[in-house]
């Protein structure tokens, strides 16, 4: 199978990576074409002109983009090469309506749209150990097992489409408590004298802990947040399941209070930080004098 990688961000660079290791990588595409052409140089892949020209060479390609609008425009931009039997595999976050839609537009092209939306942070990306849900037609789920396996360590097929993005959302919910509880429990310790660096091995195996907690708190014991999950990639998600839970007439606590973190965060210039930024708020708890 020939793969076209689109989006070579944090996470794509290093999908990217793992397909070319797997001997699958066939095209990459970038917006910002630097990135493309630096990869290229890395690893002696091609890059594609436009993704039409990407999709025409290729059997399947995986996007991972920002945002809804970036998959709904690159699925238009891929209509013009896509053939029957072509499959879209989209690691990107956005909502299940947008990947609803996208597998309407390629339907009668004949091609499959799989919204596979991954978990797993940067370390996951770059090691092959991301979970990775899927919204597909069974058929063309286990035609894309080589490019899903090839990215990922844990695999499930969740439904149709737009099941993977549901679920994506579950986890991001999930993702919000154990940050929010992470950045808390590491301002309370700082404020009670303890040696936050001892505070993290202590508690890494305990029954609070998760995997925010192992890999994020070291950030916050460091007062450094480089990206590994940008703050306003995070709001963006909440914002979808928020949307979400609004189409049933519901409001999620949780959602909404770490949504007006992220935006103070973000108003401060911190939206390129990490999550674990966080922890600069809740160190302001216990230091009202400190800014934000």
């Amino acid at each position: 199978m020939n793969v076209g990688m689109i989006g070579l961000g944090a996470m794509g660079l290093s999908m990217a990576r793992n397909l070319h290791r797997a001997k699958l990588l066939h095209r990459v595409w970038n917006r910002t074409p630097a990135k493309a052409q630096a990869l290229a140089a890395e690893i002696g892949v091609t890059v594609s002109p436009d993704p039409a020209a990407l999709a025409r060479d290729c059997d399947a390609a995986v996007l991972c983009v920002s945002a809804d609008a970036d998959v709904s425009g690159v699925v238009q931009a891929l209509k013009p090469g896509v053939r029957t039997g072509f499959m879209v595999i989209d690691c990107s976050t956005v909502s299940a309506s947008t990947a609803r839609a996208a597998a309407e537009t390629l339907a009668p092209l004949g091609a499959a749209f799989l919204d596979a939306p991954v978990s797993g942070g940067v370390e996951g990306a770059r090691d092959a150990t991301l979970t990775i849900m899927v919204g597909a037609h069974a058929e063309a789920y286990e035609r894309a097992q080589p490019v899903l396996k090839t990215l990922g360590r844990t695999v499930t097929r969740m439904g149709p489409v737009g099941a993977g993005q549901a679920t994506k959302a579950t986890n991001q919910i999930l993702c919000a408590g154990a940050i929010q509880a992470a950045a808390e429990a590491m301002a309370f310790a700082k404020s009670e004298g303890l040696p936050l660096e001892t505070v993290i091995a202590a508690l890494s195996g305990g029954a609070g802990s998760s995997w925010y907690f192992v890999h994020r708190a070291p950030n916050m014991a460091r007062g450094s947040y480089p990206a590994g999950f940008r703050v306003r990639l995070h709001s963006k998600d909440l914002d979808i399941c928020k949307a979400m839970a609004g189409k049933h007439g519901v409001s999620l606590p949780l959602v909404e209070m770490t949504l007006v973190h992220y935006r103070r965060l973000i108003e401060a210039g911190y939206g390129d930080e990490d999550v674990s930024a966080l922890f600069r708020l809740k160190d302001a708890l216990f230091h009202p004098q400190a800014k934000v």
